[in-house]
C-alpha cells in the first residue's frame, strides 16, 4: 500500500508532515484526508526535475500545460467530498494520478478519466506501484465522464468547465455530491447535490484549474 513507500524518495517523513500542518493551519479539518495525503508519496507524481518542490503547497507542471493541483486545494476538493461519504467515485481530469490516489485510499472505488493519452500511461504506472487495486483509469471517449459505470455517489472535477456539462449532472447519483470548479477568467470551486431531478448548488470558494477541454492528446 501507499504507507509502504513512505521512507522512497529524497523527501523524508519530516518535510512531509510539514506540509500536513499547513493544511491544518489553512483550515483542513478531515484527518482522514489529512492521513491520506500524509502517506501519498506526492513526489513519484512530478518529474525528477521537480521532486524536491513536492511538498510545497504549490502547483507544479506535469506537462501538456497540465498542472499537479496545490495540495491544499486537493485536500479541500477531497474534504469536501468526503463530507458525504462517496462510495463509487468519477474523477474527470486524471492528469498526474495524485488526486485519484488520494481517493483511493478514502472510498470503495476510483474512477478517473483523462484525455492525455501520455499522462494517462504515467498515472496507470503509478498507480501499480503503489498498489492501488481500486483504481480504474481510461481515455476520454467521445462522451464526457464515463457513463456505463454511473450513477457514481461522488464526482470530482480537476479542470474548469466554463459552464457546468449536463453529462455530468446525469451520472450523479440521487443523493450524490460534485464538487467542481466553474468559470472561465474566474472560476468557483462549487459544490452540487443531487436531489431527485434537482440540484443543490452552493460556491465555496475561488480557485484556479486549466480550462477542461475536449478531444483526445494520444
Amino acid at each position: 500500500m501507499v504507507a509502504e513507500l513512505q521512507g522512497i524518495g529524497m523527501t523524508s517523513r519530516r518535510t512531509r508532515m510539514r506540509l500536513i500542518q499547513r493544511l491544518r493551519e489553512s483550515g483542513i479539518r478531515d484527518e482522514r484526508v489529512l492521513t491520506a495525503l500524509s502517506e501519498t508519496p506526492r513526489h513519484i507524481f512530478l518529474d525528477e526535475a521537480l521532486a524536491h518542490r513536492a511538498y510545497e503547497d504549490t502547483a507544479l507542471p506535469i506537462g501538456y500545460q497540465q498542472t499537479l493541483s496545490q495540495p491544499y486545494i486537493v485536500a479541500r476538493m477531497t474534504e469536501v467530498l468526503m463530507e458525504h461519504a462517496p462510495s463509487r467515485v468519477l474523477e474527470l481530469g486524471t492528469g498526474s494520478g495524485y488526486q485519484a490516489a488520494v481517493l483511493a485510499q478514502l472510498v470503495d472505488e476510483v474512477f478517473s478519466v483523462e484525455r492525455i493519452n501520455p499522462l494517462l500511461n504515467k498515472a496507470r504506472e503509478r498507480m501499480r506501484t503503489l498498489r492501488l487495486r481500486n483504481t480504474n483509469l481510461r481515455l476520454a471517449g467521445d462522451v464526457i465522464g464515463w457513463p456505463e459505470q454511473a450513477p457514481f455517489d461522488g464526482i470530482i472535477v480537476t479542470a474548469a468547465p466554463a459552464s457546468l456539462p449536463d453529462e455530468l449532472l446525469s451520472q450523479l447519483a440521487d443523493g450524490g455530491v460534485m464538487v467542481v470548479p466553474i468559470g472561465e477568467a474566474s472560476q468557483i470551486l462549487t459544490k452540487i447535490i443531487r436531489q431527485g431531478d434537482d440540484y443543490e448548488v452552493t460556491e465555496l470558494e475561488p480557485v484556479r484549474f486549466v480550462p477542461l477541454l475536449g478531444g483526445v492528446v494520444r
